[in-house]
């Protein structure tokens, strides 16, 4: 997996349409609900701006869908407690989850610096280090930020125009969490453990 490249350009070990994706993706998250086509009004049940999820992913391409998809694959209990709302004092104008994993994926390719050849930040140039022992490593920390920022949204008892605090707080803690001198795996995040509770 190559990340020291343009987001839209990266191509990871798995290798789907978008279409199939898409697909695998509603099945995931609704096993025993059918789909009633790729241009949909039921996309918005989860939490994608309109019918057609693929007009979403213009800011960060197709590895915020194949973020989202390696989240409810692997760690279908979390992503399901955040996909549904099932933890906490929710607020009555929640986040669209969908919009939120894009922004997520965003918010990581941004703080490790992947726009770059090299990553100018610790963060970023440890990460690389987790990153060349482990290739799922970009996925997990995915699933761990997304965690992280559904629980500083309750922490703060956040609405949706609170959105962009929640994700620059997320931010913020991810990033003291890869500074840390004892992080050597993806494991060793403190916040990995949110992924389990």
């Amino acid at each position: 997996m190559c990340l020291l490249m343009r987001p839209d350009q990266i191509i990871k070990y798995k290798l789907f349409s978008i279409q199939e994706a898409l697909r695998a993706l509603w099945q995931a998250s609704f096993p025993d609900t059918d789909l009633s086509g790729l241009v949909s009004e039921q996309w918005k049940d989860m939490g994608w701006q309109g019918p057609n999820p693929s007009t979403d992913f213009r800011g960060c391409g197709f590895v915020s869908l194949e973020n989202l998809l390696f989240f409810a694959r692997t760690y279908p209990a979390s992503y399901n407690r955040i996909l549904f709302k099932q933890e906490g004092m929710r607020s009555a104008w929640e986040y669209p989850f969908a919009v939120a994993g894009i922004n997520v994926s965003f918010m990581l390719i941004q703080m490790l610096d992947l726009y770059s050849a090299k990553p100018k930040s610790l963060p970023g140039v440890n990460f690389l280090k987790i990153l060349s022992e482990d290739e799922a490593a970009f996925d997990v920390l995915y699933c761990i930020a997304f965690q992280m920022m559904d629980a500083q949204w309750l922490a703060m008892r956040a609405s949706y125009l609170q959105f962009k605090e929640v994700i620059h707080a997320t931010r913020i803690q991810l990033e003291r969490e890869l500074s840390l001198d004892d992080i050597h795996r993806i494991r060793d995040l403190p916040a990995y453990n949110l992924l389990y509770k």
